[in-house]
């Protein structure tokens, strides 16, 4: 664990003290060497907890969400060098310190064999992104975007607190190895079922089930590229995380603490399916797609069975990588044409036909075309729905279908039809914007020829 945390820590000083014409050089080569060293933790075992130390465990749960965490790293570093171009060097020093100091913190959260440091590295990611959304977005209303974020995240994460000092009251310990051990008798259904809902609604916030979703649009439209890629493809994976850490402790859940979070993921993968197909704004559409996909996250993890975990593992690493991508390809013809509305930015094909064939890939992988991982988790996700309810394959066979349908409106609208008449003339599609596209998709590609490496199971 140590040989990835202090070279990502040593990032820092490579930031502050770099020359101005070999910073991004520096700091995005040093990142993506961490990149590389952290795919041994892919890498098969017959042991349960790998790299095990006092405070932290690596499983098969855990290892694709560090490595994922590791891999996007230098694409955020990638993805905002046209943003800072004209900033001062002391800001873009900033800027990548806030991107930096994130990063342990992740590591630690996904890694966190005891609870309060999973709570405390579960919080610390929040001080960063603040950071990050008020001062590099692009509205006046990321600061109202800042404040939904940051009270959302808090006043959820107060009862996980206040469950966890309970928790270790009754038991003497935090550590997870430890607490699956010990049964926890429950002294009354009334506190088993406060601290179910404890434990669960700061996960449910962060993931975000429909309901306390509000934050996330804010955010991601104010955010700026590098903000929206770490809380699409990270963040919102802290909360299922945090879902299957907690429920496999509170086994078995009372039935009347996970039928409305299952009714309100379904009945939420459906509705912002459909506000999909009515978003003017690109960001903004995306966002919302997000919410529909960990929907389903959500939806297995309550169900608590191999399978539906493992379905809901390969959808969050599939759903990081594709998500970023497209949060990716919306800067792109946001940073050309200053606009994110759809019918200001419509008809860019001929224009970029290099960037068209990206957006036609991630689009694809977006609504889960075989053979790509986020139609095998689809699937496995729907399979396990249906055989804990039948009548769930209406909701998911639904939510489905609406996706086809607002990624191929998302698809048509940016890429054909008529070029709008103020757009005159349009900056050419660079090499770096190709590697950042092509370290997306090569991945996902990839995965799909051994999905055990992500599916959270033993090798």
């Amino acid at each position: 664990m140590l040989k990835i945390i202090i070279p990502t820590i040593m990032l820092a000083p490579t930031a502050l003290l770099s020359q101005q014409k070999l910073l991004w050089t520096n700091t995005t080569t040093h990142a993506l060497m961490i990149a590389t060293i952290s795919l041994q933790w892919l890498l098969p075992t017959y042991y349960p907890h790998k790299n095990l130390t006092q405070w932290t465990s690596i499983d098969q749960i855990s290892s694709p969400l560090l490595v994922l965490s590791c891999w996007l790293l230098p694409l955020m570093m990638l993805a905002s060098q046209n943003h800072l171009q004209h900033e001062p060097l002391t800001r873009k020093r900033t800027f990548l310190m806030a991107l930096i100091t994130i990063q342990p913190f992740i590591l630690l959260a996904f890694s966190a064999s005891d609870l309060i440091l999973f709570y405390i590295s579960f919080e610390a990611t929040l001080i960063p992104t603040l950071i990050l959304i008020t001062r590099w977005g692009n509205q006046p209303e990321r600061l109202s975007a800042g404040i939904y974020l940051l009270f959302y995240t808090l006043i959820s994460s107060l009862p996980l607190l206040v469950t966890i000092l309970h928790l270790h009251a009754q038991t003497g310990t935090l550590h997870l190895t430890m607490l699956k051990l010990t049964h926890l008798t429950p002294t009354n259904s009334w506190t088993n079922l406060l601290s179910g809902l404890a434990l669960l609604t700061a996960f449910m916030v962060k993931a975000p089930l429909y309901g306390l979703h509000l934050w996330l649009p804010k955010a991601h439209v104010e955010a700026p590229i590098a903000g929206s890629m770490l809380l699409a493809a990270l963040l919102l994976k802290l909360g299922g995380y945090g879902i299957m850490r907690v429920t496999l402790l509170m086994t078995p859940l009372p039935s009347q603490l996970y039928y409305p979070f299952l009714t309100l993921a379904l009945w939420g993968a459906l509705m912002t399916s459909s506000i999909c197909l009515r978003q003017t704004d690109l960001k903004s559409l995306i966002a919302y797609s997000s919410v529909s996909h960990m929907g389903l996250v959500i939806a297995a993890t309550m169900i608590q069975t191999h399978w539906s975990y493992s379905g809901a593992m390969i959808l969050m690493i599939s759903h990081g990588l594709t998500s970023s991508m497209l949060f990716c390809l919306a800067n792109t013809n946001y940073e050309r044409t200053h606009s994110r509305i759809l019918v200001l930015t419509r008809g860019m094909q001929p224009l970029l036909p290099l960037m068209a064939t990206w957006w036609l890939l991630a689009n694809l992988t977006n609504m889960a075309l075989p053979p790509t991982t986020n139609l095998m988790a689809e699937l496995t996700i729907m399979i396990t729905l249906f055989n804990w309810s039948p009548p769930t394959i209406i909701l998911t066979g639904t939510a489905t279908f609406l996706t086809a349908a607002y990624t191929l409106f998302m698809l048509l609208t940016t890429q054909r039809g008529t070029l709008p008449t103020h757009i005159t003339s349009v900056q050419n599609s660079n090499t770096r914007e190709h590697l950042l596209m092509a370290l997306h998709i090569i991945p996902l590609l990839l995965l799909i020829l051994k999905p055990g490496l992500i599916s959270g199971t033993p090798l």
